[in-house]
């Protein structure tokens, strides 16, 4: 649903068309149009004193707005900014929280609504967990996520998904990271590369040992990498869904959490990436106080499009490092981030040679 800033401010005020709002009726993007500084200052209102039937950040659907020129926003203040899950721009230059997708912010609308019309419930959800995440600590923002990621998944898209997708025979694999020591220097490398290192429940558990020994040594450095032609290319998808208790599943993960225990050293901790970063292959290294990316690092959030949302505690450590918008258009999006992009944005501290990073 495509919007100008007087239709959205009506409806808002009107209980009955801002229930209309929602992915449950079928709309599960809003796209709200802010062309000039009197739109601007419109969208401001409703920040204000004035009765809304509905606040615009409670909406369940995906929130987008639409601003060609940010220069409109001067005499408005950039607090309104904040109203929308998506921010969409022209301007190639536009600092955070804009995105200027290739192609223009027509072609960003077009790309959300193809993974929101797809899976409205999953898009909406992160989008509200987002919004309420925002500002929480990094436990409570990991409860959050976690208690989201479970509630989706005995949901009917995520379900479809699943059976449309075969299983694979399991991996008799034993190995899944190496841990090298020189001195107060750790070494975690992920050692999948068959499966391009794809984070299933074992590699999980040898994170959380690895991680632990660096918490163990408050003199220790972390380097955290992963071996082959990709760091990462996220969880294993041949596990998801695999424990039939989705509410024993979100305890398991708060148990046993390599996001939060990586957090913890995050100060002392260095990740280096290469290849594809998708899911927990960005989510977690975001955690880490430094980040390293070769030239050839592609960066995505496929989850949505599985009717989930980020699990590994990305909702968590990449908006403490480009903000929630950005991290929403990576993940309602489908598209993925280069290392150019990444680095602009602040996803990762540096670029270096692939030869440092494998």
């Amino acid at each position: 649903m495509n919007l100008d800033v007087p239709t959205l401010l009506d409806a808002l005020g009107d209980p009955k068309a801002a229930e209309s709002f929602s992915a449950v009726l079928g709309v599960p993007l809003v796209a709200v149009e802010v062309p000039d500084a009197a739109s601007a200052a419109g969208l401001a209102a409703l920040l204000g004193p004035g009765r809304w039937a509905a606040d615009v950040r409670a909406l369940p659907c995906v929130v987008a707005l639409v601003v060609p020129d940010p220069a409109v926003f001067t005499g408005a203040g950039h607090v309104p900014l904040m109203l929308g899950d998506v921010l969409l721009t022209d301007d190639p230059d536009a600092p955070r929280p804009y995105v200027a997708p290739a192609g223009g912010s027509t072609a960003g609308v077009d790309a959300l609504a193809v993974i929101a019309t797809a899976n409205p419930v999953a898009a909406t959800a992160l989008a509200l967990l987002l919004r309420s995440a925002e500002g929480l600590d990094v436990p409570a923002g990991l409860v959050a996520e976690s208690a989201t990621y479970s509630t989706l998944q005995a949901g009917e898209e995520f379900v479809r998904w699943r059976a449309g997708r075969p299983v694979k025979p399991a991996d008799p694999s034993t190995g899944r990271v190496r841990v090298e020591r020189d001195g107060h220097a750790l070494r975690v490398t992920m050692t999948r590369p068959q499966r391009r290192n794809a984070l299933d429940a074992a590699m999980r558990d040898a994170l959380a040992e690895a991680f632990t020994l660096a918490i163990a040594d408050p003199d220790a450095t972390l380097e955290f990498r992963g071996e082959g032609p990709e760091f990462c290319a996220g969880g294993d998808l041949d596990e998801f869904g695999s424990r039939p208790d989705p509410a024993l599943a979100h305890l398991t993960r708060l148990t046993r959490s390599p996001a939060r225990l990586l957090h913890t050293v995050a100060g002392r901790a260095t990740a280096h990436l290469h290849g594809a970063c998708l899911g927990a292959g960005i989510e977690l290294p975001a955690f880490a106080g430094r980040v390293i990316a070769a030239p050839d690092t592609s960066i995505g959030l496929p989850e949505v499009s599985l009717g989930l949302v980020p699990g590994a505690g990305g909702t968590v450590s990449m908006p403490r490092r480009i903000g929630r918008q950005r991290t929403a258009w990576i993940g309602l999006s489908g598209q993925r981030v280069n290392a150019d992009t990444a680095l602009r944005w602040g996803l990762v501290d540096a670029i270096g040679p692939a030869g440092e990073t494998s």
